[in-house]
């Protein structure tokens, strides 16, 4: 049995952060003295765990310029830390998601000698998929939120562990919608929709605009539906601005954060591609996927695309369950309408919103399991070995 170990953690945007505390939860469980420490966010600095960077320094969105002009302070970053863990080392190193970032890092500190984890395996059954080699290089093992990635890896030689999907353990398979709205300030009579434009700076330069441009179109084809925004608390000023440059200043709710009880409240959301579809799909809600990004990025993205799918929803059932709006298609008025869609589907083919309903909660089941209690196994072997 290892003793209460030290080791470090780097966990990128709101998404890895939420996935990381949910898995410190499992370590502080088996390690109650553990220490922790590295670039995280609130959630893990919650539970105690010591932030030498806060993780939204690490989201950065697509390629090109965008990505070039943090370039410096990330290497920077990376490096400070790097010779950091390398004087000081930790009996592991887990890099969550943020495979840029942490996969070099992850290699580094593996050439050196330190046990390294990486949770949450990189999209190569989706695009990039020459990314598997880099990862064989970095990880040690790795942690899988999805039930067909281990077999995947094993084929290339690399150690994986299935351990579901922390958010399927945390969301409800049978959402509060109505406790939801209370905390909300809504109605169970009100008609509500999310507007989810990301959690990253130029997700918000990008997305938001034409989310909002769509927000102001539905607004004048239903003027009773309740429109609201969960907003990353860094990134409120920013979206409350565009709120009020598309004219919907006093239409619009600008939250600060509160994005589950957001999904769980709401009858449809209109969403970034990314983390925040699964979530909208555990809380089985429908959705309009949509992703707009610099044309450069998308160029380079696209060439590297395995799937016809981009959202995660529609990638884990196989076929298009909801709609997906990418780059070009991502207009105000396309929005509007595959939006208004699920609106008006809840008057006239309530059926429709039965099935999606339904498909999501087998997409749940099969996501959920002890996930903090499979990681904290999976990584004290790896501690041991």
């Amino acid at each position: 049995m290892v003793s209460d170990p030290r080791i470090a953690m780097v966990a990128g945007e709101a998404s890895g952060d939420l996935l990381a505390g949910l898995m410190l939860d499992g370590l502080q469980q088996k390690w109650p003295a553990l220490q922790a420490l590295g670039i995280g966010g609130p959630q893990m600095q919650r539970r105690g765990f010591q932030c030498l960077w806060p993780s939204d320094k690490l989201a950065v969105h697509g390629y090109s310029m965008e990505v070039l002009r943090r370039l410096r302070e990330l290497l920077s970053i990376r490096k400070t830390l790097r010779n950091q863990l390398l004087e000081d080392k930790p009996a592991v190193f887990i890099g969550v998601d943020a495979p840029d970032f942490n996969l070099g890092l992850e290699a580094d500190l593996r050439a050196a000698g330190v046990k390294t984890v990486h949770f949450v395996c990189p999209s190569i059954w989706a695009w990039r998929a020459n990314r598997v080699e880099k990862i064989r290089r970095s990880a040690d093992h790795v942690l899988c939120i999805f039930p067909f990635e281990p077999e995947l890896l094993a084929r290339h030689g690399i150690a994986a562990t299935y351990v579901g999907h922390p958010l399927a353990s945390v969301i409800p398979r049978v959402p509060d919608r109505s406790a939801a709205r209370q905390q909300l300030g809504l109605s169970d009579r009100d008609e509500v929709l999310a507007i989810l434009p990301g959690s990253r700076s130029a997700e918000i330069q990008y997305i938001a605009p034409p989310f909002f441009k769509a927000a102001a179109l539905i607004h004048q084809a239903r003027p009773a539906t309740k429109l609201i925004v969960p907003a990353v608390p860094s990134l409120k000023a920013r979206i409350e601005e565009q709120v009020l440059a598309a004219g919907l200043q006093g239409v619009v709710q600008v939250v600060h954060g509160q994005s589950h009880a957001v999904l769980a409240a709401c009858d449809t959301t209109l969403i970034a591609s990314g983390t925040a579809t699964l979530e909208a799909a555990l809380f089985k809600r429908p959705m309009v996927i949509a992703y707009h990004m610099h044309p450069l990025s998308w160029w380079l993205m696209r060439r590297k695309q395995l799937q016809p799918w981009v959202g995660l929803p529609n990638i884990l059932c196989g076929e298009f369950v909801v709609p997906e709006l990418i780059q070009d298609a991502a207009t105000p008025e396309a929005l509007c309408a595959a939006t208004l869609q699920w609106l008006l589907a809840r008057e006239d083919a309530p059926e429709k919103i039965r099935a999606l309903e339904q498909r999501f909660d087998v997409l749940h089941e099969s996501l959920q399991r002890d996930t903090s209690q499979l990681a904290a196994d999976a990584i004290e072997k790896v501690i041991a070995s």
